[in-house]
């Protein structure tokens, strides 16, 4: 079943930069308004970048994990062979083999041979779920997902979607305790990059999230019921020289069926500076809160 994205209730990214800039500028004291600017300017940088990094691997691993009997001949993805398939629900119906723009080869197709290499070709150019995607992903299946231990190695040929130009290595491992009821799964990103097509700039990405799940364990081939927390943190760069932290600070909670996180916060730290995004209490809505310098406007997620 290819999942709902993790942050598919993603800060409009003018919005936030918008909300972080205005209420930096509102808070009183005695720094003078261009350096609050300044600071609030630092970590209007990298919220943005994180947001439209975490998107992008987002979407790389609803791909890996979602690849199904469809597809591959067998349940590669985390719920095994009763996954919906690649770029699946798409209003277009450009998801079925005989009508999509996108080619799937899988090698070998033998039933049960491991490692087997799935590759997504959208040629030079083809619209899908919404993005104009270009080049190759590649993953490499040591086993079925959701195998505990089995892993699932996601690399990047000419790959582009939209304007940017996608790099890097997205691994998603079945992290699992054996023994264990709680399923968990270790997303971790190497290298990541994302340049625009006029090469004038770029951002750069890496770090671990665990994915562990509270709800739903004992039916592990049915999604309805299951809600997921997130942890962990990541850092990155961009072409202005400048560099920050994301940090989950409460763990992030999500529905399968709610399409919003419902719950949990992130840091944004640049320096000394810091924001702080706040999903809310587990109400699944469209809401959250960006607070920086102490000064706080409520969001509207898309």
């Amino acid at each position: 079943m290819k999942l709902k994205s993790s942050t598919s209730g993603l800060v409009a990214i003018s919005l936030l930069a918008a909300v972080l800039f205005t209420v930096s500028c509102k808070k009183e004291n005695s720094q003078s308004t261009a350096d609050k600017d300044a600071a609030a300017q630092l970590v209007v940088d990298a919220g943005t970048s994180e947001v439209v990094l975490e998107s992008t691997f987002d979407d790389v691993f609803d791909n890996a994990a979602g690849i199904d009997e469809t597809t591959a001949g067998e349940g590669l993805g985390i719920y095994g062979s009763t996954g919906s398939g690649i770029f699946s629900g798409q209003a277009t119906g450009t998801e079925e083999p005989n009508t999509r723009c996108f080619t799937v080869t899988v090698t070998p197709r033998d039933k049960g041979v491991f490692p087997k290499t799935v590759v997504i070709d959208f040629g030079t150019g083809c619209m899908a779920r919404e993005h104009l995607r270009k080049g190759k992903i590649i993953t490499v299946y040591s086993g079925p997902l959701f195998i505990p231990g089995k892993s699932a190695v996601t690399t990047f040929d000419g790959y582009q979607i939209d304007s940017f130009k996608v790099e890097g290595k997205h691994t998603i491992l079945n992290s699992t305790v054996s023994g264990s009821n709680q399923r968990s799964f270790t997303r971790t990103v190497e290298n990541a990059k994302l340049t625009n097509v006029n090469n004038n700039f770029w951002r750069t990405w890496s770090g671990t999230r665990v994915m562990t799940q509270l709800e739903g364990n004992g039916t592990p081939m049915f999604p309805l019921d299951d809600v997921y927390q997130f942890t962990g943190s990541k850092k990155g760069g961009n072409a202005n020289g400048r560099t920050w932290t994301a940090t989950i600070i409460k763990p992030l909670k999500k529905a399968f069926i709610c399409r919003w996180i419902s719950e949990g916060t992130i840091e944004i730290r640049v320096n000394d500076t810091v924001g702080l995004i706040d999903f809310g209490n587990g109400t699944c809505d469209n809401a959250a809160t960006v607070t920086v310098n102490g000064v706080s406007r409520e969001i509207t997620l898309h």
